[in-house]
This record gives C-alpha cells, sequence and structure tokens, in this order.
C-alpha cells in the first residue's frame, strides 16, 4: 500500500460560544433564530435552580 503524505496541515476550527436561556414555549424559535446566525446547538441542560429556564450552548466557527 502507497504512504500518502501531504505538505497541508490539518485544519484547526477557532470556536466562540454562546450560554442562551431558553423559554419553553418559545424553544424552537430561539434555537432558529440563532441556527440562522450560524449556532450550532451542542447541548441543553436544565437550569441551576429549581424552576429555570434551561440552558442551551450554542458554537459557531470564529470568522476569520
Amino acid at each position: 500500500m502507497e504512504e500518502v503524505h501531504s505538505n497541508i496541515p490539518p485544519t484547526v476550527n477557532t470556536w466562540e460560544y454562546a450560554t442562551v436561556p431558553l423559554l419553553i414555549h418559545a424553544t424552537k424559535s430561539i434555537l432558529d433564530s440563532w441556527g440562522k446566525d450560524g449556532w450550532e446547538l451542542v447541548c441543553v441542560t436544565p437550569g441551576a435552580e429549581p424552576g429555570a429556564n434551561p440552558l442551551a450552548y450554542l458554537k459557531r466557527p470564529l470568522a476569520g
């Protein structure tokens, strides 16, 4: 089998992150809005206190 070598370094992404509280009655519209701006959902966690809104963690590549 022939080895393939490349002088091109692997691509390394640099990300920016956002934490967004989710309103239960508007979750889809909130995530759709952020998605249109290029944000990708990483995870959703419960709020820190009972009754608190869940938190969405999002990321997108840094421009540049």
